[in-house]
């Protein structure tokens, strides 16, 4: 059993898109993160959200500003990957302990900051073992298969808050479903007859 005082860092990413994956995986850029420290009961403590200025592809795709919300002038306006990292290493430093870990939903976004600060030239921004809460959940649940995030809600009964595609949203949101990723809570699924 996990202990409720227990701090996690939520992390959600959104990145440089475009339908048919025209851009390929390696040439995707993060253009903004969301975070939040979070107790394993899933009470959001601190949180943190920055737009991310791409290098490689800084104009969006019209498929991208639809799919996240972000317009041009948020990523315009932005610091580039680099800068970004270091306020993100503070927030994940500021309420560290030295033993928790950082989440995501799936291994795409511990992947993207990998990519990120490997094209800055920089060390990984987040000094700590990454969870992969997507696989977790599953596991916890012995559903099978993964699940996307709005689903995993779904199945907990939480409503989706904020915007889907948006980072802190989703952060927030993962955040939400803690109980159930670490198995503190079980989904009362409904069994066909």
């Amino acid at each position: 059993m996990q202990d409720p005082k227990t701090r996690i860092l939520v992390i959600d990413l959104e990145a440089t898109c475009d339908e048919d994956r025209r851009i390929p995986t390696d040439e995707m850029e993060i253009i903004e993160i969301g975070a939040c420290w979070a107790t394993a009961t899933g009470e959001v403590l601190d949180q943190f959200q920055s737009f991310v200025r791409p290098l490689l592809r800084p104009t969006l795709t019209s498929f991208c500003g639809s799919l996240t919300g972000i317009r041009q002038t948020d990523v315009d306006s932005a610091r580039p990957f680099a800068e970004v990292a270091i306020d993100l290493t503070k927030f994940a430093c500021l309420n560290s302990s030295g033993e928790e870990f950082w989440t995501s939903w799936g291994a795409y976004d511990r992947s993207q900051i990998e990519r990120d600060s490997l094209r800055c030239g920089i060390p990984n921004p987040l000094p700590m073992p990454h969870s992969n809460a997507k696989r977790r959940f599953a596991k916890a649940h012995r559903i099978g298969k993964e699940v996307g995030m709005t689903k995993a809600l779904e199945l907990a009964g939480i409503p989706l808050l904020g915007a889907h595609h948006r980072a802190l949203d989703d952060a927030r949101n993962i955040a939400r479903l803690l109980p159930w990723i670490l198995g503190e809570r079980t989904l009362k699924l409904r069994r066909a007859s």
